[in-house]
């Protein structure tokens, strides 16, 4: 696993609002949610419509997308496992930024490997920052049929090299805080498991 220390020394850490004050003066706690699957398990589905129900709800709720940081925070890595590694420590990192500011933030990223994501979560814990993974349970054939990018198929055909599920591993959560099967819970469904989760944690 990746240190979490910094390379530089000569840096000091700025103190000010603490997470105590900006959570009461916000009225809201700050967490991250943590969407792991396989690619078309319904990570990005889910967290789209859980995003929208926070928001309706009148909550402050923020989606990092695996595709999207991809065009800009981390347009220069590829696929391979170096990359996927620092992809996920760069995404840890924003997320704790963006949940500091008492804001749920919803990640959705096939994540693929187990340390890579202890990491993301330990990125957290160091800062005290909630953590909840969600594991978007869906199987290979089931994701195959699905297929709404033809990822799959290319995969199949050798065109896409390194692809989780066929020629790159897929490390399952052995513990998440939320399991849902896409296979058998529709979006509604799982979007209300999710709020009753979070509701229950008292995070909203």
């Amino acid at each position: 696993m990746a240190s979490t220390a910094p390379v530089s020394k000569n840096i000091v850490w700025h103190e000010g609002v603490t997470q105590e004050q900006r959570n009461a003066l916000t009225k809201q706690k700050g967490v991250t949610v943590w969407f792991t699957g396989l690619s078309a398990s319904g990570k990005s589905t889910l967290a789209c419509a859980l995003e929208l129900a926070l928001l309706e709800q009148g909550h402050r709720a923020f989606r990092l997308d695996g595709d999207n940081v991809r065009f800009g925070l981390n347009k220069d890595l590829g696929f391979s496992p170096k990359d996927r590694e620092e992809n996920i420590r760069r995404v840890g990192e924003v997320a704790k930024l963006v949940a500091s500011s008492s804001t749920v933030t919803l990640t959705a990223f096939i994540s693929p490997y187990l340390a890579d994501r202890l990491l993301a979560r330990t990125i957290h814990d160091q800062s005290n920052i909630p953590f909840v993974e969600v594991f978007v349970d869906a199987p290979l054939e089931e994701v195959e049929k699905r297929d709404p990018k033809g990822l799959y198929k290319k995969a199949r055909e050798g065109v896409i090299k390194e692809f989780t599920g066929i020629s790159a591993p897929y490390e399952a959560p052995t513990s998440p805080e939320v399991h849902i099967k896409t296979n058998e819970v529709d979006i509604e469904g799982g979007v209300k498991i999710l709020l009753d989760y979070l509701k229950e944690k008292n995070f909203i």
